[in-house]
């Protein structure tokens, strides 16, 4: 079988090419993995092992109970997304008693005028 010539490049030079543009297509075609991943559910036993102090059900179900943790039900079950519990544990932070100690200050200083 002989070569067909289709193009005055070498091999190396078209490999090289075509490397090129599968790159450029790959890199252009990457799902972002942030919005994946925030769109999991997860059900009650996978949220007890997500959470990062491992709480038991019948805490989750206290919390569920008292609405202190975002949840959706649907036929007698309990789901979590994991978008809505990452933005839960991000603000749940506690101030510091230098935070609490300038607010404090900042509000009795506007209270005297």
């Amino acid at each position: 079988m002989e070569n067909v010539l289709f193009t005055q490049l070498s091999i190396p030079e078209i490999r090289l090419i075509f490397r090129q543009e599968l790159e450029n297509f790959y890199t252009s075609k990457k799902p972002d993995l942030s919005q994946l991943n925030s769109d999991q559910w997860f059900d009650l036993t996978e949220l007890c092992e997500y959470l990062p102090d491992k709480p038991v059900k019948a805490t989750v179900y206290g919390w569920v109970h008292s609405s202190v943790i975002p949840f959706h039900k649907r036929a007698k079950k309990l789901f979590f997304l994991k978008s809505e519990i990452d933005q839960w544990l991000k603000s749940g932070r506690r101030k510091t008693l230098v935070e609490t100690a300038n607010e404090a200050e900042n509000y009795l200083s506007n209270c005297k005028k």
